[in-house]
């Protein structure tokens, strides 16, 4: 454990330009000393998966992602063999003159091993121990996640051919989910849970200028305060923060300094990813809302 106290690796979050509350560094700390999976649930967008990237930036590690989807299985997930290989090592023993009748230890050998990402993070080789990101298990079928039951339970995995193997030291496990259906209650208790919220205007300010610290300060306050605007509404899919740091790179890209209706009219698509929604903030809708953007911006340079 590299971290004494959670505001060294708060710090540590922030230096790598990661903003997280208090909540969170503590859920992260524990996390790690315990050690135990971390269980992140949220909106796409808000951080989730970058949480992970970030641990292992500060770990000096290698991050190990499993991206989940629906009919993932034990061959993507965990490992496979090598039929490539075991035919070619057939060749090559018929032409040296063996018989064809080889022993089945010799064909499922470790080293016609093909290691996906869970055998990976179980059999890493250090130093130290890795991040393994299982990130959006949500999409996941749940014959997946009765497996990861198991898995997070003794984490071990048992190769029939080959073998149990164990970590030398369990990763540090990071598992995201979007919520798009509920996961079981047995995964959960095996994790440390931690819901993040959508930032408030402050703290989506501060990740804003972290992120893109060229940002002019008017053009990020106005695109902070949009965006907030944008996540009372009724949308089909509201913007997370990924879409705010976008769209600011977007505007940017454009050497915008302020915004303007046309230009939000125009830039929308960095923002918004479905047709619905553009439509429905054209006209007054929009006008009005980066009037008050503007003002908002305006309170928030006064108080600076």
């Amino acid at each position: 454990m590299m971290f004494t106290t959670i505001n060294d690796l708060q710090q540590a979050l922030a230096e790598r330009s990661y903003v997280a509350e208090r909540g969170l560094a503590t859920a992260l700390f524990l996390s790690l000393k315990l050690p135990k999976p971390l269980f992140l649930e949220g909106e796409a967008g808000v951080g989730k998966t970058e949480v992970a990237k970030t641990l292992a930036s500060i770990l000096g590690t290698d991050l190990i992602r499993l991206q989940c989807y629906e009919g993932l299985d034990i061959s993507t997930a965990v490992y496979e063999w090598s039929y490539a290989r075991q035919m070619m090592h057939i060749r090559l023993m018929e032409a040296r003159g063996h018989s064809s009748d080889f022993d089945e230890a010799e064909l499922f050998g470790p080293q016609f091993l093909v290691k996906r990402p869970l055998l990976q993070a179980v059999t890493y080789p250090g130093p130290g121990r890795p991040v393994l990101l299982i990130d959006e298990l949500d999409r996941a079928d749940e014959e997946f996640e009765a497996f990861l039951l198991e898995l997070l339970s003794d984490f071990q995995i048992t190769v029939p051919e080959v073998g149990t193997f164990r970590p030398t030291e369990p990763p540090a496990v990071i598992i995201t989910s979007n919520r798009t259906r509920e996961i079981h209650d047995a995964l959960k208790r095996r994790c440390l849970y931690h819901w993040i919220e959508y930032p408030s205007f402050e703290k989506e300010l501060a990740v804003l200028n972290t992120r893109l610290p060229d940002t002019p300060a008017e053009l990020a306050a106005q695109v902070v305060g949009v965006v907030q605007q944008l996540r009372k509404m009724d949308l089909y899919k509201l913007p997370g923060v990924a879409e705010t740091l976008d769209w600011t790179a977007a505007l940017l890209a454009l050497e915008q300094q302020t915004l303007t209706v046309d230009v939000v009219s125009d830039t929308l698509g960095a923002l918004l990813k479905h047709q619905e929604d553009i439509e429905r903030l054209q006209g007054q809708t929009l006008e009005v809302m980066v009037q008050k953007a503007q003002a908002q911006a305006f309170e928030q340079s006064a108080k600076a």
